[in-house]
């Protein structure tokens, strides 16, 4: 066993043994700790994970316990009170590829979690490390769906939370996050600012796991489970084309990793996959480096109505360029006009009513095809990562009823054109 394996035992938070920076590579022990000394890059979670059997997982349970030995959590993780998310469907969506003059697209819905976002995947990573390390308090700045995770948890758990929001935050996320009646607090400024106040309030409460902060590394390896879903229910194999919303990158990166390590532990053969990343125009600063050839994301100020994708300064945003160039992959972003035509087109070809990130997702799919960057030939996967009922102002004023009728048939037939 090496030193690291010997120091992650201090823990248990499963098959992981160490922290490693991205930049560098330097590792050091686990430990509530989100950017390395060494080169101040972020860190990340690496592994020892031995033999992993497709047969053991699918024995699991139906949440995203049943890859726990992928992940930075005790052995014990699904048995403790938790939201159990994940598992979450995945639709062969015949009639949107139809639409958008495709093969075949698949969805993947996560708007079925406990708080209708894939946030509970992250949360519920991150709550596992957080008891293990010893916090009390459940933490977070939040541009909507984290916060009704955070909040969800924390009570499941029976933990005290507290929640830091932006106070121009959807109407439908406040409330949906005040009724677990944690500290919910609405902040006078954006998310870079929410975010900001989070960091300085990290280190003055030792005892609160912020979960995008100082428990980040950990936090952030719950989207891998997005990736071991998608390959599991695509019976064990990589897709060639799938399309990630862009908030801080985080997610896309780590999709990106959960299909390496599937690939890593042969639990899926090696297969190349394109990594597409969608952004809103109003906050397009990782879109606007791709597209530019750069290496370094400027920072913006938000103005969009995808408020769950409104980070101005993306803290993994150079990573996402990695990881779209390495892959063959784009990068586009969208008018707030066709965010709301991407969502209407969801709902009117499929079922699924989305947020307005899940309208960033489809109105960029459909963008990227247009383009000839997606191709049409390929099997392509769009994540749909939180429940329209989150974001209904942002459709409020563009759908309604098609007439108001009397109560009679014929006025019914008058306005059918029957």
């Amino acid at each position: 066993m090496t030193a690291a394996a010997q120091t992650a035992k201090k823990f248990d938070l499963g098959n992981a043994v160490e922290l490693v920076s991205k930049e560098e590579g330097h590792r050091q022990p686990l430990a509530p700790e989100f950017v390395s000394l060494e080169d101040f890059s972020p860190l990340e979670v690496a592994y020892d994970f031995g033999k992993i059997t497709r047969a053991e997982i699918e024995a699991g349970p139906r949440s995203i316990w049943r890859y726990k030995q992928l992940l930075p959590v005790p052995s014990n993780v699904d048995q403790i009170a938790n939201t159990e998310p994940g598992c979450t469907r995945l639709i062969q969506a015949d009639n949107l590829a139809k639409a958008l003059g495709v093969k075949k697209i698949w969805i993947k819905d996560d708007t079925g979690n406990p708080t209708h976002s894939f946030k509970d995947r992250v949360v519920a990573v991150a709550l596992a490390a957080a008891r293990e390390f010893g916090f009390k308090v459940l933490a977070c700045p939040s541009t909507g769906n984290l916060a009704n995770a955070v909040a969800a948890a924390a009570s499941r758990a029976g933990w005290d939370s507290v929640v830091l929001v932006p106070k121009t935050l959807e109407r439908a996320k406040i409330l949906m996050s005040a009724v677990y009646d944690g500290s919910l607090l609405a902040v006078d400024g954006n998310y870079d600012d929410v975010n900001r106040l989070a960091t300085e309030l990290a280190g003055e409460h030792e005892d609160w796991a912020f979960v995008n902060v100082n428990v980040r590394p950990y936090y952030s390896e719950g989207s891998k489970t997005l990736a071991f879903e998608v390959a599991e229910q695509l019976g064990w194999r990589i897709p060639e084309q799938i399309v990630v919303p862009i908030a801080s990158g985080s997610q896309l990166t780590k999709v990106y990793k959960g299909f390496n390590e599937l690939t890593e532990v042969g639990l899926v053969d090696p297969s190349p996959v394109k990594i597409f990343g969608a952004q809103a125009a109003g906050c397009s600063p990782v879109s606007t480096a791709f597209k530019e050839g750069h290496d370094v994301v400027q920072p913006v100020k938000p103005d969009t109505i995808a408020r769950s994708l409104a980070i101005g300064a993306p803290a993994d945003g150079p990573y996402v360029l990695d990881v779209v160039r390495k892959t063959g992959g784009a990068i586009e972003d969208v008018t707030d006009d066709e965010v709301r035509e991407g969502i209407k087109l969801l709902a009117r070809t499929e079922g699924i009513f989305a947020e307005t990130a899940g309208g960033v997702t489809v109105a960029n799919a459909k963008k990227l095809i247009e383009a000839g960057k997606i191709d049409p030939d390929a099997e392509t996967v769009l994540l749909i990562t939180g429940d329209g009922l989150k974001t209904l102002d942002a459709v409020q004023d563009s759908i309604g009823p098609k007439a108001e009728v009397a109560p009679t048939t014929e006025s019914v037939n008058q306005a059918l054109g029957l």
